[in-house]
This record gives structure tokens, C-alpha cells and sequence, in this order.
């Protein structure tokens, strides 16, 4: 017989469980942990918007050497100084917040901030650009002791910044002795380092030890042909040598490599330029100041394109007209120039002297005062021939009397002494002998033709009475001198 049983009218409760239990409490601290760790920032709440995913230093590297091989190393910026497009250095630099102990992103930033210490004017900006490089390079080394690009990029920086025009000639010969030290580390650590055995050639050259920097160029040329560094020194140590044609066609080689580095173009037409000013032929030397002219020109192209603001183009254009005695057109560029940079005495200095070989002496004695004395914003136009649409009115702080703005003060000097007795101006000639005065009590007097220049200005000056006064350097010039006036030494 079947029997069934009875079910229950009611569930029966389950009973505990101490696994479920268990649950519930992880459950339960699982969300007060949560709560709190949103509260506190630690935990971001859902549906926040996406960060910015952060680059790798790679990434910027990338796009720093594209930049680099397109000559954009600086910053663009616009007229009110804001950055437009960013550089190679700047790509870097960003490159090194990411990975800041990268031996060879550090390397890297030293060798861009050394190249582009080329195309600075001004040799104070200069200066401060190559103690950057120099200072990227130490902490390449630092972080990476034994690794041989680092020691090869540091003996590149401490070479350009063994420049004798920024540096004396007792921290000259230390800062190439030491370099020297680097290129050799560099090599020992890995003979094959072609970029060591080519800055090994550059700093041999400038110690002027010409024959083994031919044999260590030659060296990097047979390990690796197609860096532009190697073509770029090959083409300096040609050039130190004398060999001015095939400097051009080693300059060639390297823009082939790197089309916009405005300073390739820069020192191809400079030897075009050389070779212009030592040929006898007249037809030839033309030939070869045009050719001159089109790398110039080149450069200036490529800035306009980058919209850099660089004068140096500009200033090598001028200069080459000058040597072809065609000054109005020298003088337009220069004037191109203060346009860029308004505030820049060096480029008065300039401006002054081709309006002295122009004969517009006048006007040449204000744009070397700006230079040798400075000038307010006011006195800047007429010193540039009057301000155009595109020039800005600037103060311009007088230049310091170094071995290279020596020349401004010699040439202002002795304009002023000839200008002194035509107008019976004693004023001229107190200024005059001034100049000179400071010009002999520097070291900077030892030329034989600025020696000449103080002579001519002293025996001047000494037919004419200079009452003791008050020297006002502000002065106003008298009208044009005439042709047959003296001119300073070229």
C-alpha cells in the first residue's frame, strides 16, 4: 500500500548559511570600502569623461626628428608670442618629462639645441643655447657613463661652446681639450661610433690639427656616408683646409639629407661667396656671387615657409651685395633684418657701415650710435632710414666693445672726427676721441688697420679745439658729408 505524504501548506524557512552569510558581509564592507574610496578620489566615479592618453617619450621622439629633418627647431610663434606650432627642441623636451632617464632622448636634445645655437643672432642668446646643450649633454652622460653616443654628443657641445667669440682663449683651449677627452671615450667605448669619429674631426680642426682631422673624417665617411653630420664636417674640414669647391659639394650632400636646415645653405653659399671674393675674373666672380645669392635666398625661403623670423639670411644677402659694391640693395636687407628683430644694436652696426661705404654718411652716424651708444625707440627710425609699415619703433642698448663689434666703434670714430672739422663741431670730436679712448684702453686695439683709423682720428682732431664739455652722445647730426670726406678702413 502507497503511502503519501503530506506536503506542507507552508515553506518551510530555510535554514542558515554560513557561507551566504559570509557573502553578505564581504558584500557589505566591499561597498563601504568603495564608497570611501570615491570620496577620497581614489576610485573615479563611471561616465566621467576620457583623460588624454599619455604619450610615450617614443612618440615624441618620432616627431622631434621629423621636425628636426624639416629644419622647424624652434617654436613658431605670432606677433604676440604665442606658440603656433612647437619644435624639435620642444618635442624633446617633452620627450625627456616622460622618460627622464633616457641617457639617449637627453643625448638627443643636446645635439638639436647645439645645431640651433646656428641660427641665433645675437651671441649672448647664443651663449645661453649652447650652456643648454651643454648642460642636456652632462646628464647624458651622467645617467649612461658608459655609453658611447652620450660621450660623442657631449665632445659636440663642448666644442661649439669653445667658441672664441663667446668664450677667452684660456676657456676656449679647456673647453676643446675636454672635448677632445670625450671624443676619444667615445671611441674607445665603440670604435665604430661613426658621430664620434666626425666631432673628433671638428674639434681636431678647430685645435687646427688639419691632418688628423682629414684622417678622422675620412674614417667616419668610409663607416657611414649617409648622416648628415659626417657630410656636414667633412665640408668644414675642406673648408679649413682651403678647399672651397668640394666644401660646396660636401655641404650638398648633407642639405640632400636634411633639405631645410637653413645653416647648410648658409655655409655653402658663404664658400660660394669666398670663392667669388678670390677669383680675379670678373665674369666669374659675378657667376659666383649669384650662386651665392640663390643658397641665401634658399634659406630665407625656407624660413618664410617655417615662419621663422630669422635675420641671418638676410644679413649674409646683404653682405654679398656689399662685396659686389651694389649698397642699396645691401642696405634694403639689413633693413629686412630690424624689421624681425628691432631692438637688435648688432644689426644698427651693420646698417651703419653699409651706409658708410654708400656714402650716406649721415645717416650711417645715426645707426652706429644706436649701435656704439644705444638709442630710444624714437631715434631707432631715423637711425634705419625711417621706420616703414612693417617696422616697429624699439630702444636699442648700445653693444659692449668686444673683438667683434670693435668695428662699429672704429667706423663711427672716425666719421665723426671727419665730420668734425667741415662743421667746426667741436662736439664731433669730443665724441670721437671718446670712442678711441675706449677702443685703446681694451685689447681689442692690436689691428693694424683700427691702429691706423685712431692715428688719422687723433691727427684730426688735433687741429680742432675741443673745450672740455659735456659729451651728449644723443646729439643731432649735420647734414651729409660730401664725397671726398676719408672713410674708416673697411
Amino acid at each position: 500500500m502507497n503511502i503519501y505524504h503530506k506536503r506542507a501548506i507552508f515553506r518551510r524557512r530555510d535554514e542558515s548559511n554560513v557561507y551566504r552569510m559570509f557573502f553578505w558581509v564581504i558584500l557589505i564592507l566591499g561597498g563601504i570600502w568603495l564608497i570611501r574610496s570615491v570620496q577620497q578620489g581614489d576610485v573615479k566615479p563611471l561616465f566621467l569623461p576620457t583623460a588624454t592618453p599619455t604619450r610615450f617619450a617614443e612618440s615624441y621622439l618620432l616627431e622631434a626628428d621629423a621636425l628636426f629633418t624639416a629644419g622647424k627647431l624652434e617654436d613658431a610663434t605670432d606677433a604676440d608670442g604665442n606658440v603656433i606650432s612647437g619644435g624639435a627642441i620642444s618635442s624633446y623636451r617633452e620627450a625627456v618629462k616622460v622618460d627622464p632617464n633616457n641617457a639617449r632622448v637627453w643625448a638627443d636634445l643636446a645635439r638639436v639645441q647645439t645645431y640651433s645655437s646656428a641660427m641665433v643672432v645675437n651671441s649672448d642668446d647664443v651663449k645661453v643655447r649652447l650652456a643648454e646643450a651643454l648642460e642636456s649633454a652632462k646628464k647624458a652622460v651622467e645617467l649612461a657613463p658608459d655609453d658611447s653616443y652620450a660621450h660623442s654628443i657631449y665632445a659636440f657641445t663642448l666644442d661649439w661652446n669653445a667658441d672664441s667669440r663667446l668664450v677667452d682663449a684660456r676657456e676656449a683651449q679647456n673647453l676643446l681639450t675636454e672635448a677632445e677627452g670625450e671624443a676619444a671615450r667615445a671611441l674607445l667605448l665603440d670604435p665604430n661610433n661613426t658621430l664620434a669619429q666626425a666631432f673628433s674631426a671638428e674639434i681636431l680642426v678647430d685645435q687646427q690639427k688639419w691632418t688628423q682631422a682629414q684622417l678622422s673624417i675620412e674614417q667616419a665617411l668610409k663607416n657611414d656616408a649617409s648622416l648628415m653630420d659626417v657630410h656636414r664636417i667633412n665640408a668644414y674640414v675642406l673648408e679649413s683646409l682651403g678647399e672651397y669647391a668640394l666644401a660646396i659639394e660636401a655641404y650638398d650632400r648633407a642639405i640632400a639629407i636634411t633639405p631645410n636646415l637653413t645653416f647648410l645653405h648658409m655655409r655653402a653659399g658663404a664658400n660660394y661667396r669666398r670663392l667669388a671674393f678670390d677669383n680675379p675674373n670678373e665674369d666669374v666672380k659675378e657667376e659666383l656671387y649669384l650662386k651665392s645669392l640663390e643658397y641665401f635666398d634658399r634659406a630665407a625661403t625656407i624660413n618664410q615657409q617655417l615662419g621663422v623670423e630669422d635675420p641671418l639670411p638676410y644679413l649674409s644677402i646683404a653682405k654679398t651685395y656689399s662685396q659686389m659694391g651694389q649698397f642699396f640693395i645691401a642696405i634694403r636687407n639689413v633693413q629686412k633684418t630690424i624689421e624681425f628683430q628691432p631692438s637688435r644694436a648688432e644689426l644698427y652696426g651693420e646698417l651703419g657701415v653699409l651706409y658708410h661705404k654708400n656714402r650716406n654718411f649721415e645717416t650711417g652716424i645715426l645707426a652706429l650710435e644706436c649701435a656704439v651708444r644705444g638709442c630710444t625707440a624714437e631715434q631707432s627710425c631715423p637711425a634705419r632710414g625711417d621706420c616703414g609699415p612693417n617696422d616697429v619703433a624699439a630702444d636699442v642698448v648700445k653693444l659692449p666693445l668686444t673683438n667683434s663689434t670693435v668695428y662699429y666703434y672704429d667706423v663711427y670714430a672716425s666719421e665723426l672726427s671727419a665730420l668734425s672739422p667741415l662743421k667746426g663741431n667741436e662736439n664731433y670730436c669730443a665724441r670721437a676721441l671718446e670712442i678711441v679712448s675706449e677702443i685703446e684702453a681694451s685689447e681689442f686695439d692690436n689691428d693694424p688697420n683700427i691702429a691706423a683709423d685712431i692715428v688719422v682720428v687723433r691727427n684730426i682732431c688735433s687741429n680742432v679745439p675741443v673745450s672740455d664739455i659735456n659729451v651728449d652722445s644723443t646729439a643731432t647730426v649735420e647734414p651729409a658729408l660730401p664725397a671726398e670726406i676719408p672713410t674708416a678702413t673697411p
